[in-house]
């Protein structure tokens, strides 16, 4: 939308609360063009989050505050947390649940640093792209957000010091989560389900729920065999009925080893019918005398935290639109449009609807649009004001940097 006369309320609300994280005026301006940007532009580039507002600067002091001037991303990440424990409906709890998952932002540059050639299994290609790792929180109330990500480095330079793979990225995630002293159990699909971090998350005393491959080989009944061939062996009549959200599926649970891992886990065979012969599902978790109920919440809320956000994160709020060569500019958009994506969650489902918002929010799409709304409707006003006080259409359209 051309044209932004004001900030939007909610913009207006986090720079009260972010304000003191920057050193000057223009630097706090700087931080709430972005923030509104990425709510309403319809692309999310610095030069497009330029071009929306009526008076600003040229967009290379955009572009400078976001790659050069010196500002701390980490701190604003904190107290992006910090903020969210004042709600009860995004307060961390011993029964909240914390999914990691990797996701890739493709770009089009091939000098963005740190990019490297990914293969996409969606789309069944290579692309050229970022590969970061988020650790996202569902709370109990269903709301959700990121807590922090790394980035995979593809091409790796020994001077940089060891190289990371998944794995390593995955434990210092859990580590920095336990550090921090966030509660509640980890869960993530089978790309994660192996002995490196299931060993690790059982050393923090922390709970998980994985996604296990149908190939993995695994200690039953004194025999080792692959979980498929475990599943075959279960009986229709051995399989019992479970139902979750008014899905009702079938399953059978027992104890398990797996090589390598030093623990024992319980393994969850789903099948959508009873006398299905394959499984739908298989999983594990270290926490062997939880209900089957309480597996099952558990792991779908893996794909509340991370499909979810890494959706509305890309299509809503330009997650993958940064196009900035400079890492550290990478970064603070990254961790930015985590601070938009709590903003706008923040204000989902209330009791009631906010003023600028009209109605009550359901969806971060929803919220967006409210944004916009809101946006256009102060350009308006602004307009009428000023042919009430008679300027010329002419002037208005200049004011407004409109053709």
């Amino acid at each position: 939308m051309p044209a932004i006369v004001e900030f939007p309320t909610i913009v207006q609300e986090a720079l009260s609360q972010y304000a003191d994280l920057f050193a000057n005026e223009p630097e706090r301006r700087h931080f709430a063009e972005y923030l509104t940007g990425l709510l309403v532009a319809q692309r999310k580039t610095v030069r497009s989050i330029n071009r929306e507002f009526a008076v600003t600067t040229d967009q290379s002091c955009l572009n400078r505050w976001i790659t050069e001037v010196d500002w701390d991303v980490e701190r604003l990440n904190e107290r992006r947390l910090a903020t969210l424990q004042k709600e009860p409906s995004t307060r961390y709890s011993a029964q909240g649940v914390i999914p990691i998952d990797n996701t890739l932002i493709d770009h089009e540059g091939k000098l963005i640093e740190d990019v490297g050639w990914f293969w996409d299994h969606a789309d069944q290609r290579h692309l050229i792209a970022h590969d970061y790792l988020i650790a996202n929180y569902v709370c109990t109330s269903g709301k959700h957000y990121p807590l922090r990500r790394f980035r995979k480095q593809e091409q790796w330079d020994p001077q940089d010091g060891p190289f990371k793979n998944h794995t390593i990225l995955f434990n210092e995630l859990v580590d920095w989560v336990c550090q921090k002293q966030i509660p509640g159990d980890f869960t993530f699909d089978c790309y994660f389900t192996h002995a490196d971090i299931l060993n690790h998350i059982h050393s923090k005393q922390r709970g998980y729920v994985g996604d296990l491959k149908f190939n993995r080989q695994v200690r039953f009944k004194g025999r080792e065999l692959k979980a498929s061939e475990v599943a075959a062996l279960i009986p229709p009549e051995d399989r019992k009925g479970v139902e979750i959200d008014g899905e009702r599926q079938w399953y059978f649970t027992k104890t398990i080893r797996i090589p390598e891992v030093t623990h024992p886990m319980r393994l969850v065979i789903l099948w959508k019918h009873k006398r299905d012969k394959e499984p739908r599902k298989m999983l594990v978790t270290n926490r062997t005398f939880w209900e089957i109920t309480r597996i099952l919440r558990v792991y779908r809320r893996r794909w509340t935290g991370t499909e979810t956000f890494h959706r509305d994160g890309k299509q809503h709020l330009g997650m993958g639109d940064c196009q900035l060569r400079d890492g550290t500019g990478q970064t603070r958009h990254l961790y930015l449009v985590f601070l938009a994506y709590s903003l706008l969650v923040a204000h989902l489902h209330q009791g009631r609807a906010r003023e600028w918002a009209l109605t009550t929010l359901t969806t971060v799409g929803e919220a967006c649009r409210a944004v916009l709304r809101e946006t256009l409707g102060k350009m308006i006003t602004w307009v009428l004001q000023r042919a009430s006080d008679g300027w010329s259409h002419e002037q208005i359209k200049a004011q407004l940097a409109l053709p």
